[in-house]
C-alpha cells in the first residue's frame, strides 16, 4: 500500500513554555502542519530547528533529534520532512502538552 509519507521521530517541543505556544494551543489539533525552521544562529546549538505554528514559535525539535534534520535543511534538502501535530494535552505539564512527529515526504 502506496503512503505518502512515514513517521521519521516524534518528540515533545523542547523549550514550549517559554515562546508563545501556550496562545495557539486551542488552535493545535492532531494533523495541524508545522513549520520546520532552520536556526542556525542559535547561541545554544548550531542545529536548532524551531517548530512553528503559521508565525508562532512554539519552540524548538529537541537537540537529540534535531541532527540529521539540521544537516539536511543545510544542504538545500529540508522539503524531505514534514512537522504534524500528533497530540494536543492541555492538562499535562507544558513541556509535555504538544506531541509532534516529524515526517520523511515522498518526492513524487
Amino acid at each position: 500500500m502506496y503512503e505518502p509519507s512515514k513517521l521519521f521521530k516524534s518528540f515533545y517541543v523542547a523549550g514550549f513554555q517559554y515562546y508563545d505556544g501556550a496562545l495557539v494551543l486551542e488552535k493545535l489539533k492532531p494533523g495541524t502542519k508545522l513549520k520546520l525552521v532552520p536556526a542556525p544562529d542559535n547561541p545554544y546549538d548550531s542545529n536548532a530547528i524551531e517548530l512553528r505554528y503559521k508565525k508562532t514559535k512554539l519552540g524548538f525539535v529537541p537537540r537529540v533529534d534535531n541532527g540529521l534534520l539540521s544537516v539536511l535543511a543545510f544542504y538545500g534538502h529540508k522539503g524531505v520532512f514534514e512537522a504534524r501535530v500528533l497530540q494536543v494535552d492541555p492538562e499535562v505539564a507544558p513541556q509535555e502538552q504538544v506531541l509532534v512527529g516529524v515526517y520523511v515526504v515522498d518526492n513524487r
